[in-house]
This record gives C-alpha cells, structure tokens and sequence, in this order.
C-alpha cells in the first residue's frame, strides 16, 4: 500500500485547526487585554483616583518613569511598580 503525496499534510490540518482555536479564543484576546491596559497606565495623571492589583485604593500624587506614588491614607504614600495599578475609579 502506497501513501499519498498528500497525506503528511493531511496529517497536519487537526494541529492547525487546533493552533486557531487557541489563537483566536486564548492568545489575541489577551493580547488586546494587555494592550487596553497599557494605554490606561500610559494615560493616568496626578489625582486619579486608582486601584492596584492588589486591592489598595489610592490617588495618584506623582508619576514617575516606572512607578508611581500613591496616596493611600492622610499622610501615607507609597511607590509602586505602573503595572500594578488593576483599574482606575475615577479620573481627575
């Protein structure tokens, strides 16, 4: 019994129908999470009001190259990494 030319490719196509389905339900909608998320760390300015990834609500008080300083109480301010910031309440 001979093989088709065809056959090793034929072999291929579950894999690459697989490979799509994890593309277009996993991979690109991540992508464009990550995306949305960067563009709103790159818009936030002094006295947004911010949540981190952690759960901390704060106001922005500075905005540095890689971090930013955050308000959280009265007289207390830390510094944290901009990728951390999980959503904004409210801007200025």
């Amino acid at each position: 019994m001979q093989a088709t030319p065809n056959a090793g490719i034929l072999n291929f196509i579950p894999l690459i129908f697989i490979f799509l389905i994890f593309y277009f339900l996993i991979i690109r909608p991540q992508q464009k999470k990550q995306k949305e998320h960067q563009g709103m760390v790159a818009n936030l300015r002094k006295n947004d009001e911010v949540v981190t990834s952690g759960g901390i609500y704060g106001t922005i008080v500075n905005v540095k190259e890689k971090t930013f300083v955050v308000r959280v109480d009265e007289n207390t301010k830390i510094e944290i990494e901009k990728s951390s910031i999980g959503h904004v309440r409210k801007a200025r």
